[in-house]
């Protein structure tokens, strides 16, 4: 379970295996995304997940070049929508190209990623292909929730968990279950390491949320974006719903004005302390890491492989960017 042999197994596929078709500005804008580097999470869970279960990780490489094309996809569009103009500390593709150039290159990226889940046999495809579409109708769904909470004053905070298991964490469980599926584990153990992934998902994404506003400097982002940018993460929500009158006035306020954006995020961070709700949110990751936890301990692998997967875990929930 060597993350970088992973890593390195799938970048060396993805590189032989991405479609070079005309016409050259539909399919150079797909490549521009794809190039663009991050972690490779999701494959590389594909490809530890048929290692775990006693598979060939060759055998993994579609389904993980299929997960990487559908969450590009999902970036590509997600861009359009938030009007970015940086991905990664590049132009994104609407920007580079057109906005009618991105939502037809993001389309084709999903079509792509699609059709590479064509390369297994039916007693394999049929599952995956169920939740693969399964999955990417739930991240769209969490997308329309995040675009909804934006116009919401007040957010319910199951709602907004709701919305990070959707938008992010089902994908992580996904790429989990895919390999699994892939490998003929059992289907109690294609539960469970789905489940696993989907708890991790939450923690990490909760985890995003803590870094974003009380990360070191090198966190990869600027701390307070997610103040500056009016999201309703669970820092918004708690606070606005312990915070005696007077601070809930001026949290609204807060988020409402365009102020001068290191006060802004000054003021916000300074409440949130007010009401304890930074250890709230710690709280919650570590009740999320430790369900994550829980799924491995269920797991019909050996205590070896069960190890090494928590320690995975552990690294991920101890990250500083």
């Amino acid at each position: 379970m060597n993350i970088e042999n992973y890593r390195a197994a799938f970048l060396n596929f993805m590189s032989k295996n991405l479609t070079k078709n005309e016409p050259k500005n539909l399919y150079k804008p797909i490549d521009y995304i794809m190039s663009l580097g991050g972690k490779r999470m999701r494959p590389i869970l594909v490809l530890m997940s048929c290692d775990l279960f006693g598979g060939d990780i060759s055998e993994g490489m579609e389904a993980a070049l299929s997960i990487e094309m559908f969450h590009n996809f999902t970036l590509i569009h997600d861009d359009i929508m938030d009007r970015a103009e940086l991905r990664r500390g590049k132009i994104t593709v609407h920007k580079k190209w057109d906005l009618n150039t991105g939502i037809l290159s993001g389309d084709a990226l999903m079509i792509q990623s699609n059709q590479r889940l064509e390369y297994y046999e039916g007693d394999i495809f049929k599952p995956l292909i169920a939740l693969y579409n399964k999955t990417a109708l739930e991240v769209c769904e969490g997308q329309q929730m995040d675009i909804d909470f934006e116009t919401m004053p007040k957010v319910d905070l199951d709602a907004y968990l709701k919305m990070i298991s959707y938008k992010t964490a089902v994908l992580v469980g996904a790429s989990l279950k895919m390999g699994a599926i892939i490998c003929k584990a059992s289907y109690q153990d294609q539960e469970r390491i789905y489940n696993f992934g989907l708890n991790l998902g939450i923690a990490f994404q909760l985890q995003d949320d803590y870094l974003d506003t009380f990360g070191a400097e090198d966190f990869g982002k600027k701390i307070g974006g997610d103040i500056i940018e009016r999201k309703k993460t669970f820092f918004y929500i708690k606070t606005l719903e312990l915070a005696d009158s007077s601070d809930q006035e001026l949290l609204l306020k807060l988020y409402a004005n365009e102020d001068e954006e290191q006060k802004k995020i000054a003021q916000v961070k300074s409440i949130i302390l007010k009401y304890g709700v930074s250890d709230l949110l710690l709280a919650e990751i570590q009740k999320f890491t430790m369900k994550a936890l829980a799924e491995i301990d269920a797991l019909s692998l050996d205590v070896t492989k069960q190890e090494l997967l928590k320690n995975f875990a552990k690294s991920l929930m101890t990250r500083k960017t």
